[in-house]
């Protein structure tokens, strides 16, 4: 009698197979983030092409970013204030909101739309020049394609995700002032007083850290995946998809270790 192993229909090892790959993967990963900071401090700097990559990943993520924070927002305070209500602290409300948004909610849903967003886009974007071979003609007319397409584009989701987190909560905190001005009367100047005189330094400074990080994670997995693309059309949708679903869990891992950091200081 024979004995089976593994899930029915897939062969004897498959699982093994399938965790070679993905420690494969995380290897060659890390050591693409390697070569990006060895060669991120190194001459020539593609600063045209640094602005134009920052104008695309902040202009175009803005609007989603915008909308999205604004209706968190909102949806909180609403939520909220029955349970607020029954216990007496109302009047809570607006500072409980601006402490959810900045230390957590704002960073990583702004990280996570990102990550479909841009991440996507990279990987796509990336992918294609491999595809058409635009990467191996740059690297035939003596222009380093890493220096100008991977760096550029990591550099500036670091620096315009930081960006887009401050607009994201700073909409989620006027969709919060309009979800307590469904139920109530309160100026403008009282509910922005009531909630940032409650955020401290350590409420604002780690979750404005950390979106650096995610930054650094999305642009360099959608470059990864979009650089070491399969040649043929296929090869696009995998990179693309592979980008969203990776950078999203790198996104929630990084969240999850910042808030162990975070802790030992608080």
């Amino acid at each position: 009698m024979k004995i089976r192993t593994g899930q029915p229909g897939r062969p004897p090892g498959h699982n093994v197979s399938v965790v070679r790959s993905f420690l494969a993967d995380t290897g060659s990963l890390a050591l693409f983030a390697v070569r990006f900071f060895r060669t991120v401090f190194q001459p020539p700097y593609e600063i045209r092409e640094f602005l134009k990559q920052s104008y695309l990943i902040g202009n175009k993520s803005l609007a989603l970013v915008g909308i999205t924070g604004f209706i968190i927002g909102l949806v909180l305070t609403i939520q909220s204030r029955p349970t607020l209500a029954q216990f007496g602290a109302e009047s809570w409300l607006p500072a409980m909101v601006a402490v959810s948004i900045v230390r957590e909610i704002g960073p990583i849903i702004t990280a996570v739309i990102c990550a479909g967003k841009v991440g996507s886009g990279i990987g796509a974007e990336l992918s294609s020049m491999r595809v058409t071979e635009q990467i191996d003609a740059m690297q035939v007319s003596g222009t380093d394609p890493f220096k100008y397409i991977v760096v550029t584009r990591v550099v500036a989701a670091m620096l315009m995700i930081p960006v887009l987190t401050v607009f994201s909560d700073a909409f989620a905190f006027y969709g919060s002032y309009l979800g307590v001005n469904i139920r109530g009367d309160v100026s403008f100047t009282l509910f922005f007083s009531q909630a940032l005189t409650k955020l401290t330094f350590m409420d604002v400074f780690p979750a404005f850290i950390k979106t650096f990080f995610f930054g650094a994670a999305i642009g360099l997995i959608g470059c990864y995946k979009g650089y070491n693309a399969n040649t043929g059309t296929e090869g696009v949708g995998r990179a693309a998809n592979s980008a969203v679903v990776t950078a999203s869990l790198a996104v929630f891992i990084l969240d999850m270790v910042a808030v162990q950091i975070t802790s030992i200081f608080m």
